[in-house]
């Protein structure tokens, strides 16, 4: 059996955070190696990874067991990226980067790229520089022994802004670059198997709200998938499509078996989602050789919980891991030099260790007798008579002799004998007004200490109840640019769920008022 399982891990670096604090002895590798081995899968595919190049550790690339290959994006830092993860039992053949070729090497890559003359070259390389693709080609073996060649495609589709036309436009043209690969794969006789998230609900059971959409069918997205796949009812005579939504050919009416989550309104505990993820088979694969098709949303760590397939053929690792392999990558290979190699003498001559123990030896001897030579010429006090000697500190505070000074024997009266003495009534009296004014002023301190301090550490003023359940609201602040940016306001702090389930976030909304 081959198992394969695709996550949109939303940072691969924030599972990790967690496996880590639960067990702080264990390493980032030790933490990585776990959630592979929850996956129990030979073939992890990783989407939306939000590393590069220069920020990939080694703990994270090098698994024990493992072999792994990384798509970085090229033009924003902590963005996108997709990575694959292959046992040393499923060790691919070849592995490539991007759709279009443009980032092939040309040594253990795919290929098969079909006629991309629709598209530019400018066009080509920025549907690849956001790290969006990687295929790795695997042999397996059918029950009858058979041989035949399995391509995964492991992608991370763009995602529609409403508020940016030309992300739509982009979303689409990688869509069509990834439906000629995929059908160039499968014209040479490779099988193709494209999983990942593509950032798209297919159907309306793939979407909590898909009634209150408008046009949901007539969305770009939802047409190209249309035109993608088709289901295990079509007609030999009828237009079949090359795919298969492996999901729904084992689970067609499964209702809310959603994949993904939004995270701010706390969506995923009443499970009002979507199914953006997705392990897509080429026709025959799907009937011949799926098992089983499955979701894991109990896997926590991301917005998005992880999708598979088991397939009943056995994989034929290669002999060798493809160049693109990380481990081939100079910074793990060992291959890059590491400024500890410019500081450190490895491998010493004998020879030149004694010449240098006998320099330093030199040294350190020469260095004594000119210590020795420079503290014999240095002068003494006692052996100077010149007045033009270092002078104490306390010289300074001397009296200066041209002011005149006050005669040791002269006494000033007290100040008891210029004051006119009190009987011990008067004294007892003043003694008790004393004392009364000393604890009205320390009264009137406390008291004004005690009300900046409560002005000032207040804290914040009572969140409003929201209307639909008479509970605490929650702050959040306008992040979408516009007018209102930067703005707060308050609203129902429970989570987000269908309108008709009274226990999810009601209506509510408040402005903050400005402090």
């Amino acid at each position: 059996m081959l198992r394969v399982v695709s996550w949109n891990i939303n940072g691969i670096r924030s599972p990790l955070q967690g496996m880590v604090y639960e067990e702080p002895s264990n390493c980032a590798a030790m933490a990585m190696g776990r959630i592979l081995d929850k996956l129990d899968a030979d073939i992890v595919c990783l989407q939306e990874t939000k590393v590069t190049r220069d920020v990939l550790t080694e703990p994270l690339a090098i698994i024990e067991g493992y072999n792994s290959y990384f798509s970085f994006s090229r033009t924003r830092s902590g963005y996108s990226g997709v990575a694959t993860f292959c046992k040393d039992s499923a060790t691919p053949m070849a592995a490539e980067e991007g759709l279009s070729g443009l980032l092939a090497t040309h040594n253990g890559d795919v290929g098969c790229y079909g006629n991309m003359d629709e598209f530019t070259q400018e066009e080509l390389r920025a549907l690849d520089s956001e790290g969006r693709a990687l295929l790795t080609q695997h042999k397996i073996r059918t029950w009858e022994g058979k041989q035949k060649t399995l391509t995964l495609i492991n992608v991370y589709c763009p995602h529609a802004d409403a508020g940016k036309p030309e992300r739509l436009t982009f979303k689409m043209r990688f869509y069509r670059l990834l439906q000629i690969r995929a059908e160039a794969l499968l014209a040479a006789g490779s099988h193709v198997i494209i999983l990942g998230d593509l950032n798209t609900a297919h159907c309306r059971i793939d979407h909590w709200d898909a009634v209150n959409l408008e046009c949901f069918e007539e969305d770009p997205g939802r047409k190209w998938m249309d035109g993608l796949l088709s289901n295990l009812g079509c007609q030999a005579g009828s237009h079949v499509r090359p795919f298969i939504d492996s999901y729904r050919c084992f689970q067609p009416k499964q209702e809310g078996a959603f994949t993904c989550w939004s995270a701010v309104s706390g969506a995923r505990h009443l499970n009002y989602g979507s199914r953006l993820d997705y392990v897509l088979g080429d026709r025959t694969l799907v009937i011949d050789t799926f098992q089983d098709s499955f979701l894991l949303p109990e896997v926590m760590g991301s917005d998005h919980c992880p999708v598979g397939a088991v397939l009943s053929v056995s994989s034929v690792p290669a002999k060798q891991c493809p160049p693109l392999c990380t481990r081939f990558l100079p910074e793990f290979a060992g291959t890059q030099l590491k400024i500890l190699r410019f500081l450190v003498h490895h491998k010493q001559d004998p020879v030149f260790k004694q010449s240098v123990l006998r320099l330093g030896k030199q040294t350190q001897v020469q260095m004594h007798q000119n210590k020795a030579r420079v503290r014999s010429t240095r002068l003494r006090p006692n052996q100077t008579g010149s007045s033009r000697g270092q002078k104490s500190l306390t010289s300074y505070f001397q009296p200066s002799s041209n002011r005149p000074q006050a005669s040791p024997n002269l006494e000033l009266p007290s100040m008891g004998a210029l004051m006119t003495p009190k009987t011990p009534e008067e004294e007892v009296m003043a003694k008790v007004v004393e004392g009364q004014v000393g604890a009205s002023e320390a009264k009137d301190e406390k008291e004004v200490q005690t009300s900046f301090w409560k002005s000032l550490l207040g804290g914040p003023l009572p969140m409003p109840l929201c209307g639909g359940h008479r509970e605490p609201c929650v702050m959040r602040t306008v992040k979408k640019p516009g007018p209102n940016l930067g703005r707060h306001f308050y609203m129902c702090a429970r989570p987000r769920g269908p309108p008709t389930d009274p226990s999810s976030r009601c209506n509510f909304f408040l402005w903050s008022r400005p402090s």
